[in-house]
């Protein structure tokens, strides 16, 4: 069983449920460490004092803000609980809303919450709410002396918990220069929208692997044998940066796809919606 990072209560209302927080994530990606290229030996960093030039300790390091340059308050862990308040070991919802109405860009990391010691029905009465009312939680908690927001989802037979951004993490999209509107001819569109249709399908995360990750560990695999590794080949043609004939590759694409049933794309796809969609793909 792992080892919860994080424990506290959920708070709405009245109502308190102790809870765990569990990463509802697994990296599988190969950890690399950095060698000295003569010998092969692992290089150690060290924690350097920039005055004197001699290493510091881990006990020996202190949190600093720094207000000017080179100049800095010293922060206690005293200090940043006095911060986050009383609040401290709660997630604190605050709304219920519409999952539809929040764009996507808000949404990061997803983690599980596990319900505490007796209290399985208040867990379980909170969820069934939480699914019958189409709602997600918006609430905000201390987690690693900061404080964030996170949307809490009935998902299966668990609430999941979802780090989110705050408005003023995500970056304005007057800043950037995107295509205005455009001219689009009909035939255009209308060859567009039958490629999408027989793209359609339906959501099965497991069909998606990483490939790059399966041939870097088939490369290592291949190497501590001696021999030369089989790879994955995706056989797919280089990208092209310059400006081509929109009309030419859209038919070119469209005749390299078997054609799927008719009716059975973009109406299946609608009637799936557009939050299971997200449920699923940041949980995977």
């Amino acid at each position: 069983m792992p080892r919860p990072i994080w424990k506290g209560s959920l708070a709405f209302g009245l109502v308190n449920i102790p809870v765990e927080l569990y990463s509802a994530t697994r990296d599988h990606r190969p950890k690399f460490r950095l060698l000295h290229a003569k010998d092969e030996e692992p290089v150690k960093y060290e924690r350097v004092c920039q005055k004197d030039g001699k290493p510091v300790g881990w006990e020996d390091l202190v949190k600093g803000y720094e207000y000017a340059k080179g100049q800095f308050v010293v922060l206690t862990k005293d200090d940043f609980k006095t911060a986050a308040l009383e609040k401290a070991k709660a997630i604190d919802i605050l709304d219920f809303v519409d999952p539809n109405e929040v764009d996507e860009r808000y949404f990061e990391t997803p983690y599980y919450l596990q319900a505490g010691k007796g209290a399985d029905r208040a867990y379980a009465l909170l969820r069934e709410a939480l699914r019958a009312s189409g709602k997600i939680g918006i609430s905000k908690m201390i987690l690693r002396d900061a404080q964030h927001l996170a949307a809490v989802e009935a998902i299966g037979n668990a609430l999941v918990l979802t780090m989110m951004r705050f408005s003023d993490e995500l970056a304005d999209l007057k800043t950037f220069s995107f295509p205005g509107k455009v001219d689009v001819r009909p035939a255009e569109l209308k060859m567009a929208q039958q490629l999408i249709d027989n793209l359609v399908s339906d959501w099965k995360p497991d069909k998606y692997n990483d490939e790059y990750k399966e041939n870097l560990l088939r490369v290592i695999n291949a190497k501590l044998k001696g021999k030369k590794p089989k790879l994955i080949d995706e056989d797919r043609s280089p990208m092209q940066a310059e400006v081509v004939d929109l009309m030419a590759r859209l038919r070119a694409s469209l005749e390299g796809r078997p054609k799927k049933a008719a009716g059975s794309s973009r109406k299946t796809a609608a009637s799936k919606g557009r939050k299971a969609t997200r449920t699923k793909k940041r949980v995977a």
